[in-house]
């Protein structure tokens, strides 16, 4: 039963009575309206999830009622019924708001089909809804950590860029946080409400990325069985991020290079020029200068991508914001694990200060979340941490392998064994130690025979 609620307004008795039955078979709650008035005042009282409206009604018309709701209750869905049908009114209908429009005498399975599929979209819509205000609630709480020379030059410039609409780049080693900085720069900018879309130009072969970006045409290459819209078209009015693009193919520099010069672009296999609003913010770890100089980057393409660039210096470079990057990280951490960490121990925070940071951000937050898996105290303390280096030099240690021959699947139950006692027993956290997926791990216990005895759950809670 899906028990949503759907207002019948019509002053037909009959059409109430026969479209309240079938409804109600469906699953649906229904309420019934004779006149356009008291069709607003049960809409006022909310909980109505979807309007099947008449077009003439004693008191008004179905359009402006239409209007009414389409104003105080946008995310209302409304189908328009009527016997009196022209192509204005349809037409009119569609565009003030309406989800479709319905000619009497209709097909009933047509109605519960047309019914269902209005519930769907608008639940569909909020969904995407919620989760582009969480993340956007998310972004705009967060801020850029940091009070090092070098971070407070990247924060003097993000206070004029993030109002612009200037194409950005963001350079800097891995790790530093330039996808994080991407979302920041949208969600802070009056495109928030629009869509914010990312593509790794490293990760697909050429031809793939291509109708990625730009859509593809039906029958455009074998597989494209129908038509497809790109990223390009996907971020309109928002803001396109495209990561790692010194390693965008040559082919497609060109076409990148033509879409900032025009703002128009074509899809695989097309003839039309598509025209679309999008502000792209491009990120590299790579010397795109040294790019251009062997021949594997436009230069044209560098200066116009170039015009906003923006330097995220690693971690060594900032080491005064570690404790502040630590603290934060930490916080973030305590929500996802449901821990209370307090912090990191001053002899931890010395040993941490004295290591060079290969991983920048991200390497730091891996550091603290296997310290936080593994420690037992409130504070993180120094036997907490296992460094780059040190788990090289320990990794004997650390995983011990059988002594004797190799037999990989004794190194494998050895291992997993190991992991689940580090873990204490935690099968979430023993997968994270041995970079493995929580079903992984428990595959591998189901194929060892080591799980714990039926009724026990998971040792070790749920943190």
């Amino acid at each position: 039963m899906s028990g949503e609620r759907i207002l019948i307004v019509d002053d037909e008795r009959l059409i109430r009575y026969s479209l309240s039955e079938r409804l109600k078979k469906e699953g649906f709650v229904c309420e019934e309206a004779v006149d356009g008035t008291s069709a607003v005042g049960r809409l006022a009282e909310g909980d109505i999830d979807l309007v099947l409206l008449d077009y003439r009604l004693p008191d008004t018309d179905g359009l402006t009622v239409l209007r009414r709701i389409v104003e105080e209750l946008p995310e209302t869905p409304v189908i328009l019924m009527t016997a009196y049908s022209t192509v204005e009114h349809a037409v009119e209908a569609m565009k003030l708001g309406a989800f479709h429009y319905l000619n009497k005498p209709f097909n009933m399975d047509e109605v519960v089909l047309l019914t269902r599929k209005a519930l769907e979209t608008t639940r569909l819509k909020g969904e995407v809804r919620r989760m582009r205000s969480h993340e956007r609630d998310a972004a705009g709480t967060r801020r850029v950590i940091g009070e090092s020379p070098a971070m407070k030059e990247v924060l003097r410039i993000l206070e004029k860029v993030i109002p612009s609409n200037a194409t950005v780049l963001l350079q800097g080693e891995s790790g530093t946080g330039k996808d994080l900085m991407a979302r920041f720069i949208h969600y802070r900018s009056e495109r928030a409400e629009a869509p914010f879309m990312t593509v790794t130009c490293s990760t697909l072969p050429e031809m793939l990325l291509e109708s990625e970006l730009f859509g593809h045409e039906r029958g455009a290459f074998t597989d494209a069985r129908f038509q497809k819209k790109g990223l390009f078209e996907l971020a309109h009015l928002g803001t396109l991020f495209l990561d790692e693009i010194g390693d965008l193919p040559v082919n497609l520099q060109s076409k990148l290079l033509r879409f900032l010069e025009e703002r128009t672009f074509k899809r695989v296999g097309g003839t039309r020029d598509i025209r679309v609003d999008v502000r792209i913010v491009a990120a590299t770890n790579r010397d795109l200068e040294r790019g251009v100089r062997e021949g594997r980057f436009r230069e044209d393409l560098y200066f116009r991508i170039k015009v906003i660039p923006i330097y995220l210096p690693p971690l060594r470079e900032r080491q005064e914001d570690l404790p502040l990057l630590a603290t934060h990280l930490i916080e973030q951490l305590n929500r996802e694990f449901k821990r209370k960490v307090l912090g990191v121990s001053p002899e931890a925070m010395k040993k941490l200060a004295e290591y060079t940071w290969p991983g920048n951000v991200r390497e730091l937050r891996n550091v603290l979340e296997r310290a936080m898996i593994l420690g037992v105290d409130e504070w993180l303390r120094e036997p907490d941490f296992l460094l780059e280096g040190e788990r090289r030099a320990a990794a004997g240690e650390a995983f011990q392998l059988p002594p004797g021959g190799v037999n990989f699947e004794e190194v494998e139950r050895n291992l997993v064994e190991q992991a689940l006692k580090r873990a204490r027993g935690n099968q979430s956290n023993a997968a994270r130690l041995l970079g493995m997926t929580r079903d992984q791990i428990r595959y591998r216990m189901e194929k060892f025979q080591l799980l714990p005895a039926r009724g026990g759950g998971e040792a070790g809670g749920g943190s």
